[in-house]
């Protein structure tokens, strides 16, 4: 590349260069010399691009509103307490920084300082940042471009949203406008501001990637923007912005297998966050819908052996018990379309829809049911952020008597019945369930399936009987696609796999 910039230049200098030669010898006038003209060949095409951005005006305007958070942590350890070590933290998505604690071998105190960026959103003091850079922290201090510091108090802060409120005493602050995150469209041009590895008030810029991203199940509620904005340890709870100014995401997340970084950032939408942001002002918590389901992605033999017309949508894998979508009569293999009439691409876009609205409201979900569209309107519960699995009992895999056993050459599966005691044990209802006690299909293989695995349905048909698994299939042929809802007997979550079936 900087070749063939060179050469042009270098043209010119060939023909300049002379003139300048000239000019400092004492030589005779050169008057009758031939004058030199040098024809350049202009371009017919349209400028699609007319020129660099330049980013000047934004900086200087926006740039005083950001602010550096320092945040002090001293925390009380038991003896022998575990600490994380970051060196054993995946790399995927790191955070831009985590504490650096000192981890002492006694139990005495964990002490740290973390740094990280935010923006002032109010005149009167309200500054935005991540939960991660102040969370646990004892003592929380926002410093100003102008290099005023202030003590701030931590109004709120949200865990999953990955979002925290300050407070700090100051009137006439300069703040930022806030933008609208649903506008944006990937290839924008985007800029972040933050303090890089403590590199105060740096500038970088890039263009937006992707929209709607989800990167861990842990915060799945937050359909992150994705940019290739130069975004480092530091650069945390800092805005990014809009070419106009305005803050469209808070800086979170960075995708690396170094821990730097590596062309990938996420961002949290403003929208979203401005969403806690109230609140937290009004109450200390963010609050957040739910269904009550387990879901996934619709596989294209999902598609096949569901009769679904095309792979849109998120498939329900699992009910909660008694949760709002059992109540509202959704079932086990329904594929939700949209909500509210706002269509359902991909099962990644259903979470952030549905936690964004308030337990208690009414929702339309559109679905299909063996191949069938109908309409079911469900009643929000309220998301508990400490929900736990209960834990099975996982001695009950080879225990208890098996009454009946069958193989099923179509699909490559040996099952057995369950009797009442070892239902009880692996946490199943009466009559629910049998269990494989051999795999030699190769389809069977490739869906994972393997002995000690229970099969709760064959297709939308409960089976809890070999007799009863043996009647669902009287009807599939070779090469048809059979989805079975199945269940690790240690008592995880049930999910759908396509079977396709061989030659009896």
């Amino acid at each position: 590349m900087k070749h063939t910039l060179r050469t042009p230049l270098l043209g010119l200098l060939m023909l300049t260069l002379p003139l300048g030669a000239c000019a400092e010898q004492a030589a005779p006038p050169a008057a009758s010399a031939p004058v030199a003209t040098a024809t350049i060949a202009q371009s017919s095409a349209p400028q699609i691009v007319t020129g660099l951005p330049d980013f000047t005006r934004l900086v200087e305007q926006v740039g005083p509103g950001v602010v550096n958070v320092e945040a002090k942590v001293s925390q009380k350890l038991a003896r022998n307490a575990q600490q994380p070590d970051l060196d054993q933290m995946p790399e995927f998505f790191r955070r831009f920084f985590g504490p650096e604690f000192q981890q002492p071998d006694g139990p005495q105190e964990r002490r740290g300082t973390s740094l990280g960026s935010g923006f002032v959103i109010s005149p009167d003091g309200y500054v935005l940042t991540n939960h991660h850079v102040v969370d646990g922290a004892d003592e929380v201090t926002v410093k100003l471009s102008d290099r005023r510091e202030f003590k701030a108090k931590v109004i709120g802060s949200d865990e999953q949203y990955d979002v925290a409120l300050l407070k700090i005493d100051g009137n006439n602050l300069p703040s930022i406008r806030l933008g609208n995150s649903d506008t944006l469209k990937p290839g924008q041009w985007v800029v972040a501001i933050g303090s890089p590895l403590g590199l105060d008030h740096s500038v970088t810029a890039g263009i937006v990637s992707a929209v709607g991203r989800t990167t861990s199940a842990e915060q799945r509620y937050v359909p992150f923007i994705q940019t290739d904005v130069a975004i480092n340890r530091g650069n945390s709870g800092g805005p990014l912005l809009n070419t106009s100014g305005e803050v469209v995401g808070i800086n979170s997340q960075i995708f690396s297998m170094s821990g730097g970084y590596m062309g990938i950032s996420f961002a949290i939408p403003i929208d979203l966050a401005m969403s806690a942001v109230e609140q937290l002002k009004a109450t200390g918590k963010v609050s957040r819908g739910q269904i009550g389901v387990v879901i996934r992605p619709v596989a294209a033999d999902d598609a096949k052996g569901f009769g679904l017309p095309d792979t849109r949508g998120a498939l329900v894998r699992d009910l909660v018990e008694n949760g709002a979508g059992e109540k509202a009569g959704l079932e086990r293999g329904d594929v939700i379309r949209s909500v509210n009439g706002k269509a359902i691409e991909t099962a990644g876009e259903l979470p952030p829809m549905i936690g964004a609205m308030a337990p208690g409201s009414k929702v339309k979900l559109d679905i299909l049911r063996d191949g069938k569209p109908r309409q079911i309107t469900v009643t929000l519960d309220e998301l508990e952020s400490d929900a736990a699995t209960p834990e099975r009992d996982d001695s009950a895999q080879d225990e208890g008597g098996s009454r009946q056993t069958a193989k099923s050459d179509l699909l490559g599966l040996s099952v057995a019945d369950l009797d009442s005691a070892t239902r009880k044990q692996l946490g199943l209802a009466s009559g629910e369930g049998i269990r494989i006690t051999g795999v030699d299909g190769d389809s069977a293989r490739e869906a994972r399936l393997g002995p000690g695995v229970l099969i709760l349905q064959v297709g939308r048909t409960k089976v809890g009987s070999v007799a009863a698994f043996e009647k669902a299939l009287s009807g599939v042929r070779p090469g048809d696609v059979v989805m079975l809802l199945v269940r690790d007997s240690r008592g995880g979550p049930t999910q759908f796999v396509a079977v396709t079936a061989g030659e009896d």
